[in-house]
C-alpha cells in the first residue's frame, strides 16, 4: 500500500467531515476561497490530457442576450458529431471551487497548557501493559509475532508480523479487530513483501466519550497540447481573465512558451483580511501580474485529486471526472491488490490563471505535462492570538513577546503581496487591537525598526 494514499485519505476526511484535528495540523479551519466569480471577463477551460488524447471543456462568463452568444475556438481536426458533448455547468463550478486559492485560520492555544501537555507527552508513549498470556500464546500458535505495543493517547497500538494471512486475520478477529471477509489475498500480498501491520484500537478507559476521534467539450487526438487564445482577443474590450484546469495522470501541467509562476502562498496575513478576502485576492493578483510585466501564467493550485488540505470544496467524484473527460479512470486492471476498497483517483489537477490581451500574450498557449507531483496551493493564513493572562507562566510571557513581531511580519507580508502601504496596514491593525498596546500584564520587548542599508553603512538611524 502506498502510504501517501492512506495519509491523503485521512487528511481529506479531517477537512471534509469536521473530525477533530490537533491545533498544529495543516488542515486548520477553511474560511474563504477566491473563485472565478471575483473576476469579470473570465473564461474557464478544463482540459483532460493523456498522451495525444484530449478533452477540452469550455465555459464563458458571457453577458447579454443569449441569442447573441457565439464561441469560436480553433481545433486541430474536424471533429465527428459524437466527439462533441454538452457538459453540466456544475462541473466547472465544482472544479473551480475545489482548486480555488483559500484562506484558512488557526487559533493559538494557551501556551501554559501546551507546556503542561509537553510534560505529559513524555510519559504518554510507553510500553503498554502486556497482552494477556492467552493472547500471546494464541498469537504464537497462529504464526503471529507482536513486534511492539504502545499506549498513545486514547489508542492501544500493536505492530504485528505474521507467517501467513489466515493466521493473522484469525488472531485479529479473535482480539476485537474486525477484518472484512475476503481480505486474505490482499493481506497475503503484503506479507510476501515482508510488510508489517500497524493496528490500533480505542481504549475506552482513556477516551473522552465523544463521537469524534482525532482525522472534479470536445474530444480529439493531436500531438500538440495547446489552447488557442488569440482569437479571443479580437473582440475584447480590454484585459481578459482565463482559468485553465488541466488534468493529467503524470503530474503538473505548465506552459512551454510563457513563464509559469507560482503565486505567492503560505503567507500569514492580518486577521481583518477574513472580512475582505475577495478584495485582498484581486489586489494581490493584480500586483503579481504587474511585477511579471503582464506576461506570466500563474499557478494557483497543483494537487492529487484524491484529497486536499484544506478543502475549499469536496474533491470531484470519479463520475464527475469522467464527465470532464478524464478517459483513463477505467483503463487497466480494475482490481489492484495494493488497496483495500476503491482504488485511488489517479488524477493530478493544475489550476492556471492568466490575465491577457493581444499585446501581452501574442501566441496561443502551449502546454506540457510533467512528472512533478509536488502539491501546491494558493493558501493564506490567519492566526488568532491567544488572549489571556500573559503572567500565568513563563511560556505565556515568552509567547506574548512574539506577538508584536508576528503582527508586524503579517503587515509586511500583506504589503508585499498587494502593493498596499505598509504603514496604513499597521495603523488599521493597531486600531483593531493588534499592537503592543493590546498586550497587558508584562513588559513587551518591542522590536526596533529595521535600518536601511545606508543607515547601517554610516551608522545613522
Amino acid at each position: 500500500m502506498q502510504l501517501k494514499h492512506l495519509l491523503g485519505g485521512l487528511a481529506a476526511a479531517a477537512c471534509s467531515w469536521g473530525i477533530a484535528a490537533p491545533a498544529h495540523a495543516f488542515c486548520g479551519f477553511y474560511v474563504a476561497k477566491a473563485d472565478t466569480d471575483l473576476f469579470n471577463e473570465a473564461s474557464k477551460v478544463a482540459i483532460a490530457r493523456d498522451g495525444e488524447r484530449t478533452v477540452v471543456t469550455m465555459a464563458s462568463d458571457f453577458q447579454g442576450e443569449v441569442s447573441e452568444f457565439a464561441m469560436v475556438v480553433p481545433v486541430p481536426h474536424v471533429p465527428e458529431e459524437d466527439q462533441i458533448h454538452v457538459a453540466n455547468p456544475a462541473l466547472m463550478d465544482h472544479i473551480d471551487a475545489y482548486t480555488a486559492p483559500r484562506l484558512v485560520e488557526y487559533y493559538d492555544e494557551n501556551p501554559c497548557e501546551a507546556e503542561r501537555r509537553q510534560r505529559m507527552m513524555k510519559d504518554m508513549v510507553m510500553s503498554a501493559p502486556p497482552l494477556p498470556e492467552q493472547a500471546m500464546e494464541e498469537a504464537e500458535e497462529l504464526g503471529v509475532t507482536i513486534e511492539a505495543q504502545y499506549e498513545v493517547g486514547e489508542y492501544d497500538i500493536l505492530i504485528l508480523s505474521a507467517e501467513e494471512s489466515n493466521g493473522l486475520i484469525t488472531w485479529l478477529n479473535q482480539n476485537g479487530y474486525k477484518i472484512p471477509d475476503g481480505a486474505e489475498e490482499t493481506v497475503g500480498a503484503y506479507l510476501k513483501r515482508d510488510m508489517k501491520f500497524f493496528v490500533a484500537k480505542v481504549n475506552l478507559d482513556r477516551h473522552d466519550g465523544s463521537d469524534m476521534l482525532r482525522p472534479i467539450q470536445v474530444a480529439y487526438e493531436d500531438e500538440d497540447f495547446m489552447l488557442p487564445i488569440r482569437l479571443g482577443t479580437v473582440n475584447s474590450t480590454g484585459k481578459q481573465e482565463l482559468f485553465v484546469f488541466a488534468m493529467s495522470r503524470t503530474g503538473r501541467v505548465e506552459t512551454k512558451n510563457y513563464r509559469t509562476v507560482k503565486l505567492p502562498s503560505d503567507m500569514d496575513v492580518p486577521i481583518y483580511i477574513k472580512d475582505e478576502f475577495g478584495d485582498f485576492y484581486k489586489d494581490m493578483f493584480s500586483h503579481q501580474v504587474k511585477k511579471e510585466d503582464g506576461k506570466a501564467v500563474f499557478m494557483e493550485y497543483a494537487w492529487d485529486m484524491g484529497w486536499c488540505d484544506p478543502c475549499a470544496a469536496e474533491p470531484l467524484s470519479r463520475s464527475e471526472l469522467r464527465e470532464l473527460g478524464v478517459m483513463w479512470l477505467d483503463e487497466g486492471p480494475q482490481d489492484d491488490e495494493r488497496y483495500f476498497g476503491p482504488q485511488p483517483v489517479d488524477v493530478f489537477v493544475t489550476r492556471l490563471h492568466l490575465r491577457y490581451d493581444a499585446k501581452t500574450f501574442p501566441e496561443d498557449l502551449e502546454f506540457q505535462t510533467t512528472g512533478d507531483r509536488t502539491n501546491y496551493q494558493g493558501r493564506y493564513v490567519l492566526r488568532h492570538a491567544w488572549r489571556g493572562d500573559y503572567t500565568e507562566c513563563k511560556a505565556a510571557g515568552d509567547y506574548a513577546n512574539t506577538l508584536v513581531k508576528r503582527w508586524d511580519d503579517e503587515a509586511v507580508a500583506l504589503a508585499k503581496l498587494t502593493g498596499r502601504d505598509v504603514n496604513e496596514i499597521r495603523t488599521k491593525m493597531a486600531s483593531l487591537g493588534y499592537s503592543a498596546a493590546a498586550i497587558k500584564g508584562i513588559e513587551i520587548d518591542t522590536p526596533k525598526p529595521k535600518r536601511s542599508w545606508w543607515q547601517k553603512l554610516w551608522g545613522k538611524g
